[in-house]
């Protein structure tokens, strides 16, 4: 038998579990404990099979097995395998009371939906466990800045002087030659085949004063829990920015407003509460009363839609801000995941008000809020750099 036949053998052999699979082929040494590390996941909702007890393999409710578990397949597994399999076993299995204890805790890749799930248990964790919770929270919430902060404050700083446009730009780096040539089109030259500008138009440098206010008002249902991450990290780096005047709060049927926790992300974390129902509008009336110049104010709402409360009042009022001048941005989510479930009606709803619903990345979320400071078509923009929400 060929080498290459041997080796498509042996991954159909991992991939179809058991031994009566229909390969033939045998497993030994690693690929046997990855086996039984996938078996022990994959497997345990399942019957033995006939003459194969092991196939009943699972992980039970026992801390040692789950740690050592966890060991193993950060062993054979990369890191982005490994949180897959981590999620899935907290899904499948039901694990996350083991995730109250320190010890299981040390031994987990950390990742965006382990933070999510350790928040949703904030309430009842025990203090031995606290400290390890938030050092794992805190791990993810300095990955994701590293990954993040520079970018979004490469894109807005920009989108800032952009912004503040002037008659008399110092350098030639500082000219904004598209809207120079619009205004100078009537000095065009035909001899020369080019235009003589009698008036240029710049990007200000007016970094220390501020220019906008941001309030992000997040909804902290239980499926939100990826955005929330994230929102917290991005509220982090945008309230580090003089050029910005950054609020922040969270909802279910109340809110909180988290905005002095900014400063740090994870005590922000730890302020909210996954889970509960939900009010938009509630929301969105204390947002309001934090809005001092709403042609300054960009106001981005993280919901997938689902009101608790009366959605006509919610969507009037989302309607009265857009009118007074605020920006209004509403993602259905911020978060890795793809396109959520939300509400079609009230998303179909605010289309036709000219303000589209849709779902971010973590990376594309810097660029949508340099195209929210610069005023540009945020629908646009959408449909240019995202795929529609399913």
């Amino acid at each position: 038998m060929s080498e290459p036949t041997e080796e498509r053998l042996r991954r159909w052999r991992l991939v179809l579990g058991g031994s009566d699979d229909g390969t033939g082929a045998d497993l030994s040494g690693d690929d046997a404990k990855v086996d039984a590390a996938l078996a022990a996941l994959y497997d345990s909702d399942q019957r033995p099979r006939t003459g194969d007890p092991k196939r009943a393999g699972n992980l039970a409710a026992s801390a040692p097995r789950v740690a050592r578990w966890l060991g193993d397949i950060r062993t054979y597994f990369p890191a982005s395998v490994v949180q897959v399999m981590q999620k899935d076993a907290i899904e499948r299995l039901n694990l996350t009371r083991l995730l109250l204890e320190p010890e299981l805790l040390e031994a987990i890749e950390p990742d965006v939906h382990l933070v999510g799930t350790l928040l949703s248990l904030n309430d009842v964790m025990p203090e031995a466990t606290r400290d390890t919770a938030r050092a794992v929270v805190a791990k993810v919430v300095d990955q994701l800045e590293a990954r993040l902060s520079q970018r979004t404050r490469s894109a807005i700083t920009g989108a800032l002087n952009r912004a503040a446009r002037t008659s008399r730009p110092r350098r030639q780096a500082d000219i904004d030659w598209q809207r120079t040539i619009h205004a100078n089109l009537r000095h065009y030259q035909p001899q020369q085949r080019t235009i003589v500008p009698e008036r240029l138009i710049g990007y200000g440098r007016r970094q220390q004063a501020v220019q906008r206010d941001v309030v992000l008002c997040i909804d902290q249902s239980g499926s939100m829990a990826s955005s929330v991450v994230y929102s917290a990290v991005f509220g982090a780096v945008l309230a580090s920015m003089a050029s910005l005047r950054t609020s922040l709060v969270v909802f279910d049927t109340a809110v909180v407003d988290l905005t002095d926790h900014l400063a740090d992300p994870v005590d922000l974390l730890f302020g909210t509460q996954l889970g509960g129902g939900t009010d938009i509008n509630r929301a969105l009336a204390y947002g309001q009363q934090l809005i001092a110049r709403p042609n300054n104010t960009i106001l981005v709402l993280i919901s997938d839609l689902f009101e608790g409360g009366i959605e006509e009042e919610m969507l009037r009022r989302i309607g009265a801000l857009t009118n007074a001048g605020v920006q209004v941005i509403v993602l259905l989510a911020l978060s890795d995941d793809g396109a959520p479930a939300y509400d079609h009606h009230n998303a179909a709803a605010l289309a036709g008000m000219g303000i589209p619903a849709f779902a971010c990345t973590p990376d594309a979320f810097p660029d949508l809020m340099a195209t929210a400071i610069e005023r540009r078509d945020i629908g646009e923009w959408a449909q240019r750099h995202l795929a529609p929400p399913g």
